[in-house]
């Protein structure tokens, strides 16, 4: 009963060490990818999305391509869309024939993809670094994140960054759950000629959607 109670009494040590901390080692290194990642003024990007059971089991699997320009984003995946303009975001289903329109949310806690790039971490998260591990056969930098607001519904999330590239590679977040959503990035092409259009839906396109209108 006292090894026990010893024991929990060291991991809420652990715990509490850790929500009051921003490593300087984890904050050079998202620092340096973030400032990179900036430099850029077009992303397109190839990714892998995994959702995991607590026990490791892969529930879904797709993939599919993200394009951004400044604050606007247009990601595909299977014969899904969200796509965003700075200003709204449309979300298309062609399961149920709908796109939903909300406001695009500009407060520090939400995560585009843009921000998963860059600085989103600065206010939001606590950090340390976790053991260097590989992606694809190359080395990569590995950062525990942990969001201060704990109504969050993730606990945690492991960003790995590129050792030689500098760049954003994976990203998991872990469910209260124990559930894991992961993200992997394959290719990533900067500065390519991106046109306006690409980031605002036109219902023209997809004859017998119906528009859900949420703002």
């Amino acid at each position: 009963m006292k090894k026990a109670y010893v024991s929990a009494v060291f991991l809420l040590m652990t715990v509490c060490s850790f929500a009051q901390q921003r490593d300087p080692a984890a904050k050079a290194i998202l620092d340096e990818a973030s400032a990179k990642f900036k430099t850029y003024k077009t992303v397109v990007a190839t990714f892998g999305y995994q959702i995991q059971s607590a026990v490791g089991k892969v529930l879904t699997k797709k993939t599919g391509t993200v394009n951004m320009k400044g604050d606007k984003f247009n990601i595909t995946f299977g014969s899904n869309k969200i796509i965003s303009d700075g200003t709204t975001v449309w979300n298309y289903d062609p399961g149920t024939k709908e796109v939903t329109v909300n406001n695009a949310n500009k407060s520090e806690s939400t995560i585009t993809p843009q921000k998963l790039f860059t600085d989103f971490y600065n206010k939001d998260f606590m950090y340390m670094m976790s053991p260097d591990s590989k992606v694809n056969g190359k080395p990569v930098s590995v950062i525990l994140m942990q969001p201060i607001d704990k109504n969050k519904p993730f606990s945690r999330l492991y960003l790995a960054i590129d050792k030689a590239s500098k760049t954003v590679v994976s990203a998991t977040v872990v469910e209260k759950s124990g559930n894991k959503y992961v993200y992997s990035i394959g290719s990533l092409k900067p500065n390519v000629t991106l046109s306006d259009a690409q980031f605002a839906f036109n219902k023209a396109s997809y004859p017998g959607v119906e528009v859900v209108d949420l703002r």
